[in-house]
């Protein structure tokens, strides 16, 4: 009896495999492509939101986050680092605060997405009070005029400008620069608009207007008699 059973197990063994895999495959192609899922993992940008206007971020070590995101295969090859990112609100930040914490909830998706998973699940963070001062500007003048004439005076306008910034970073002592202005071949008085150069780029200039106007006055050497 054993034997004979056996034998019907093992009898046409090639094609009862083939037939197996055969309705497996025909299985899984009727089941509807909007059932079928997929996983992604990716590294994407954390974008950070509503920093209070008094304070300012010092210290990011973080640019991006890592998101494993699951979806219908239809749509699994469409999600990317473009269209995927993570948001971190910090209208509550204070500068006794480092760690941040990071939710799923947080990472925008394309719809018929969800977020499995997001690492790390903390962001460490740190903020200085803001400040402001008024920072004296000094062109940044090189060159060398023709024989025979001289730079007499140079005027700046405006003179000073209004600077924010973390308060470890911005000081009386400080000055404004103007982008370089080459004077070489210059014989008359002349105006050069110029960009303003802060001295640290956590600097930065408050209002519409980011550029001097410097006023080169030039005049011919007199000759001595």
């Amino acid at each position: 009896m054993k034997p004979n059973i056996k034998k019907l197990f093992t009898k046409n063994l090639g094609l009862k495999i083939f037939s197996f895999l055969l309705a497996l495959i025909l299985w899984f192609s009727l089941i509807p492509e909007e059932k079928r899922f997929s996983e992604k993992s990716l590294n994407v940008p954390l974008e950070l939101h509503n920093i209070p206007s008094s304070i300012e971020l010092v210290e990011r070590p973080m640019q991006t986050v890592h998101v494993t995101v699951r979806a219908p295969e239809r749509l699994i090859n469409q999600i990317s680092s473009a269209n995927v990112h993570a948001v971190l609100d910090l209208r509550r930040a204070t500068t006794a605060q480092q760690d941040y914490t990071l939710s799923r909830s947080m990472v925008s998706i394309p719809d018929g997405a969800e977020v499995k998973e997001i690492s790390p699940s903390l962001v460490n963070l740190k903020f200085e009070n803001s400040k402001e001062m008024m920072l004296s500007i000094k062109p940044d003048i090189y060159g060398e005029l023709p024989p025979g004439y001289i730079l007499k005076k140079t005027e700046v306008e405006p003179s000073e400008v209004l600077v924010k910034g973390p308060e470890s970073k911005i000081n009386e002592n400080e000055i404004v620069r103007t982008s370089p202005i080459d004077i070489s071949g210059f014989m008359h008085t002349t105006a050069v608009e110029a960009d303003l150069i802060t001295p640290a780029p956590e600097l930065t200039i408050l209002g519409s207007k980011t550029t001097a106007l410097v006023k080169l006055l030039i005049q011919k050497e007199e000759t001595k008699k």
